[in-house]
């Protein structure tokens, strides 16, 4: 009976475990320059996943987002959600969006892991762009 409480104990906390791989911290890296542009931190908060940048490498931390819609024009970067509303669905996190802080606009959005890298895709009908995030330790 013991083994078996143990064992079920253990299958719970692998599960969780898994469904957790994407929260943490993750750098951001530039497209044109290859360099670490910021710091993300992707949390959950029910059954949806959330991404706020939480350090801006390449910029001072007091960076406004000028050219944000609506009530993020003028915000701090830091601080600010830019992935909203993803949900896990198989291997991947979709349905939710991803905000451009530099251009100010706003994508459809998917992440997934490829070992400890995540790939994040924000696309606009059939274009789009995927960047690799690393992990923060």
């Amino acid at each position: 009976m013991r083994t078996l409480i143990i064992a079920a104990c253990s299958l719970l906390f692998a599960l969780q475990a898994g469904a957790q791989e994407v929260v943490g911290k993750w750098r951001t890296i530039d497209d044109e320059t290859g360099q670490p542009k910021s710091i993300i931190e992707i949390y959950q908060k029910g059954d949806k996943y959330y991404g706020r940048v939480v350090d801006l490498l390449m910029k001072p931390d007091d960076t406004v987002c000028d050219k944000c819609p609506g009530e993020r024009k003028g915000q701090r970067i830091v601080g600010m959600d830019i992935i909203t509303d993803m949900m896990k669905k198989g291997d991947t996190y979709e349905g939710g969006q991803i905000l451009d802080p530099a251009k100010g606009k706003t994508y459809d959005c998917k992440f997934w892991l490829e070992g400890n890298e995540l790939k994040v895709r924000g696309y606009l009908g059939f274009f789009y762009r995927t960047q690799t995030w690393q992990r923060v330790e």
